[in-house]
């Protein structure tokens, strides 16, 4: 059974639960199981590396001791256990010497709850949890990502907006272009379930990482911040699966939330990757922690204002914006020409539509930037569909092959990106024409061959157009016949 059906098959089996109402509950109940199981597959891998590794959990709060057996105990005897046991004595753990994994867990269920009220059906899930995911294979890990996506479709119809699962093709590319590398502090502070942070994890161990030293290094400069207690504990399920054996700087909490001129030298960092929430409005009284000319409620223009503070000077950043930011005036001019003043904004890939389809249709733009100096040109790239691709879904998803042409144009930045030249695709704008436009970044591909358009209101007009022409050149046809007959005649 793959994963998707592995979880279509447990929810049902939770819509015969009287006690679990709506999709959000499900998924919530869903997630905190899920993590107990990965967790005692994980720490069947530490128990076979270090013969001194000691479980944070009490012997009977171990999955492995109380729900992997499949005649285990069930019924009311399963829900008292869960109810008045298990979730009392996680949401309690103490961390024992320097380890840190009790604090993570903890952690993670202090919002969580047992909604079910059946034990019998609790333990119909459970059995398929144990039979059906087995995260010690490496092939497994992967589908995590396919774990999440299911999830966030139905979050889509429990109406939580905002939650967008950012294509692998996306934040692989991002990584490969944004390059971080050990020892560097690598911050995502709209973290979700941590996609760029796994990709930035996977990208320096495959390039760097050689030593046990080397591997501590990496997992101490990961850091991300997640809002929402479900995105933050699928976030930190992911960074475990991922080789981060204790994801104490996955937090949970609002990034948006501290005052700005609070953040001092010791919060800034390397690079930051990240798609933060669009389309939302944060809470009344956010924007009061931001300067007076750049308070606004919209969320990524705020995410945008906190990444150019927490930028060291010399740090990379690329993230994923809407059409909207590069458009929008007001507060949004304003951001954009601090951004422009303070920081190199050397590319701005401009996606096509669908890229984040089912979630949303808002057409998105991948930013790339560096901190310490201002823009002199702004480099766009037309990301262009694959041929014969009109939009994409989950049969067709992006792919990270259709970046090959951007990874070929995209050059150096230590040489200021001399060897980039303008194409059908790219092209260059100087920091005099972006001031000339009210720093309005919304500039269409100058270079791109005319699309021909299959709009019905625009094909009538084109059609109108040539009919007044063919009507007028009628009449002065019309008129050259009349004088010519006229002057033969005479």
């Amino acid at each position: 059974m793959s994963v998707s059906n592995a979880i279509k098959s447990i929810q049902d089996i939770m819509r015969k639960d009287t006690g679990v109402d709506g999709d959000a509950q499900r998924i919530s109940q869903l997630v905190w199981m899920i993590f107990l199981k990965i967790f005692d597959d994980r720490e069947q891998e530490w128990e076979l590396l270090d013969d001194k590794y000691k479980s944070p959990l009490p012997e009977k709060y171990r999955w492995r001791n109380w729900a992997a057996n499949p005649e285990g105990i069930t019924g009311d005897e399963l829900k008292e256990f869960i109810d008045n046991s298990l979730f009392p004595a996680l949401k309690s753990l103490q961390a024992k010497g320097k380890d840190q994994r009790a604090y993570v867990i903890r952690a993670l269920f202090e919002d969580a709850y047992n909604y079910m009220k059946s034990g019998q059906l609790l333990r119909q899930i459970i059995n398929k949890i144990q039979e059906g995911i087995d995260f010690n294979k490496a092939q497994e890990r992967h589908l995590f990502g396919e774990i999440y996506e299911q999830i966030l479709k139905d979050l889509q119809s429990a109406g939580n907006a905002g939650e967008y699962y950012t294509p692998r093709a996306v934040t692989e590319f991002i990584v490969r272009m944004v390059n971080p590398k050990l020892g560097e502090r690598i911050l995502d502070p709209a973290c979700g379930t941590g996609g760029f942070l796994t990709c930035a994890i996977e990208h320096i161990r495959k390039k760097q990482v050689k030593t046990a030293e080397d591997e501590k290094l990496l997992q101490d400069n990961i850091h991300g911040v997640e809002k929402k207690p479900l995105p933050h504990m699928l976030c930190t399920t992911n960074m475990i699966l991922h080789g981060i054996e204790v994801p104490i700087n996955i937090h949970h909490d609002n990034t948006l939330s501290k005052p700005l001129a609070s953040y001092g030298p010791k919060d800034r960092v390397d690079v930051i990757i990240t798609n933060p929430p669009f389309g939302g409005m944060e809470e009344d009284g956010i924007e009061s922690n931001f300067p007076t000319n750049f308070r606004t409620r919209e969320t990524a223009d705020l995410f945008l204002v906190l990444i150019m503070k927490l930028l060291k000077d010399g740090g990379r950043a690329a993230l994923v914006l809407p059409d909207g930011t590069l458009f929008g005036e007001g507060i949004k001019t304003r951001i954009k020409e601090e951004l422009l003043e303070t920081c190199n904004l050397h590319t701005i890939v401009r996606l096509p539509n669908g890229v984040f389809n089912p979630y949303t249709g808002i057409k998105t733009n991948l930013l790339f930037f560096t901190k310490g100096s201002p823009t002199k040109d702004v480099w766009f790239y037309e990301h262009l569909y694959p041929e014969g691709v009109k939009s994409y879904n989950k049969g067709k998803p992006m792919r990270i092959e259709e970046f090959a042409p951007e990874e070929k144009w995209w050059g150096k930045e230590k040489n200021g990106f001399k060897d980039r030249v303008e194409s059908e695709c790219a092209w260059k704008v100087s920091i005099a024409d972006i001031k000339a436009r009210n720093y309005n970044l919304d500039i269409k591909n100058p270079n791109a061959p005319e699309a021909v358009s299959h709009d019905p209101d625009e094909v009538l007009k084109k059609l109108s157009v040539i009919r007044a022409e063919m009507r007028e050149t009628r009449e002065e046809l019309a008129t050259i016949l009349a004088a010519a007959l006229e002057g033969k005649a005479a």
